[in-house]
């Protein structure tokens, strides 16, 4: 970390421009290793599968590729394979025959290959190609999938079938994401040059950190790099709309402040798939509502990116990141862009009557701050007013919301219906304290008087009403006005000091 650190925030762009981006060279090297295993796969193999197509994902297949290291996946899609379930079955099995294949026929690729022991789980055969005339190795996972796809465009959406079919594979989450590799690809590959930039920094950041982790804590485990990058193009989307031209120190600290509050990120998109379609909806609603952090993967519904151990440790190290030079100029922490953990949504409140209105909240806003919203527009206490979530299953009662409690703790992390019902105020319970420190509950309506709790307190204790004097939040109460005047709320203590002759108070 300590070059990073060390990096004025100014001078980020060139840091990215001189030591993350790949060389010329290399680009060329992984490219032609690419190409002759493609070339080898499709009319040298033999394999008892056809290869249909084959495609270059990993960091290289989207454009942000980091140095002379990066890795590549190269995703192999075979005929022998008719559905999900036939990947899982048979992936193991190819994967050897592929093995075999280039261990017999290595020499016509004109690379030295090291073929490490295949996990018996693994999805992927992974090698390291060393040129017969070059140093630099190269490190390439291949992976056989499903080709539930076909052949697509880049502003392909995929039908619904191809997801329903997913969800009812039931697979492990994500299990069958590499028939989903060219979507992925696509959401990144099209970002602008300077977002790649921006990507490029972040992996930096993570990688060093997975570095340092392995030489001081070697149990320790981080969250998948990918996580990183979709919290990324999120944060650039919400923080810059889009915008191909944006201040990359401002970028790389609303990463890192978004990454300080994993607890509450809760982040999905809808480019491929829509939460529209009740059972592709009802999976990935089923998510959004589980623990946090969530990071749903764009093309793959089933997958939770986020799903892992090792956010304390990310969040620890981004605060730390945040007080370096590359996060302050003239001395003073650069302002992030405004981005919150989780995507503001639309609310549309329907009342009884039928009448509805569209008002947009942060998925964090309270239950108390929507009625009084809605109270201030109606000109009605939020004491008289009731919400509740409309479900689509008519034979569930609809979920009556607490005012204390936020959308998010309902799991409402995407556009809903709230139902808008007017009532009679209910009564709450308040403390009262007296100068003597012994508090006391008493039952109030909302739209009750101050002067109708002090008869209250006289029954109880014989003290008379003028002489009492009642405050909240250092404010003497007037007789007249009602608590909801005050908003005063259940559980809220209101102080009962005594007076004495000429008026004073008795503390």
């Amino acid at each position: 970390m300590e070059q990073l650190y060390s990096v004025q925030s100014g001078d980020l762009d060139a840091f990215i421009a001189n030591h993350l981006q790949p060389s010329e060279e290399f680009s060329r090297n992984i490219n032609d290793v690419v190409h002759r295993i493609c070339t080898f796969l499709k009319e040298q193999c033999a394999l008892e599968a056809r290869v249909i197509k084959t495609v270059k994902g990993g960091s290289t297949g989207k454009g942000t590729a980091l140095g002379d290291n990066s890795d590549a996946d190269l995703v192999v899609f075979l005929s022998c394979f008719s559905s999900y379930q036939d990947q899982a079955e048979k992936r193991m099995s190819v994967i050897r025959n592929i093995e075999e294949k280039l261990k017999y026929c290595k020499r016509s690729i004109a690379f030295n290959i090291d073929f490490p022991i295949i996990n018996p789980k693994a999805r992927s055969l992974s090698l390291i190609f060393q040129s017969k005339k070059k140093k630099a190795a190269i490190e390439v996972d291949i992976l056989p999938a499903y080709d539930v796809l076909g052949q697509i465009t880049s502003e392909y959406k995929p039908p619904p079938q191809v997801y329903l079919e997913l969800i009812q594979a039931n697979g492990t989450p994500g299990e069958f994401n590499t028939s989903f590799t060219e979507l992925q690809r696509n959401f990144v590959k099209h970002c602008p040059a300077k977002l790649k930039g921006l990507l490029r920094l972040v992996k930096h950041w993570y990688k060093e950190l997975k570095k340092h982790l392995k030489q001081t804590n070697p149990s320790s485990t981080l969250p998948p790099k990918f996580a990183l990058e979709l919290l990324t193009i999120y944060a650039w989307e919400e923080g810059k709309r889009r915008a191909e031209q944006f201040n990359t120190a401002e970028g790389f600290c609303t990463v890192m402040k978004l990454l300080t509050r994993y607890e509450e990120l809760c982040i999905y998109w809808t480019a491929y798939y829509s939460l529209e379609h009740p059972t592709i909806g009802a999976h990935v609603k089923k998510m959004l509502k589980g623990p946090r952090p969530v990071i749903v993967d764009p093309a793959d519904p089933t997958q939770n990116v986020a799903k892992g151990n090792g956010w304390p440790l990310l969040a620890r190290e981004a605060s730390s990141c945040l007080d370096q030079s590359c996060c302050k100029k003239g001395g003073l922490p650069i302002k992030p862009w405004d981005v919150q953990p989780a995507r503001a949504i639309q609310v549309t409140l329907q009342e009884l009557t039928g009448v509805r209105r569209m008002v947009t909240y942060s998925p964090y806003t309270t239950i108390g701050q929507i009625k009084e919203d809605i109270g201030r527009e109606l000109r009605v206490s939020i004491y008289e007013l009731a919400l509740a979530l409309a479900l689509q299953d008519p034979h569930q009662e609809a979920i009556h919301l607490q005012n204390d409690k936020a959308l998010a703790n309902y799991g409402v992390f995407y556009n809903t219906t709230i139902l808008l019902l007017q009532t009679k105020p209910q009564e709450i319970e308040i403390f009262v304290k007296d100068h003597n420190g012994r508090s006391s509950v008493y039952a109030i309506l909302p739209n009750e008087t101050v002067l109708n709790l002090k008869k209250k307190i006289e029954a109880r204790t014989s003290v008379l009403v003028n002489q009492q004097r009642l405050t909240y939040n250092d404010r003497e109460l007037e007789d007249t006005n009602t608590f909801a005047f005050y908003n005063i709320r259940a559980k809220d203590t209101v102080y009962l000091l005594l007076r004495v002759r000429g008026g004073h108070a008795l503390f």
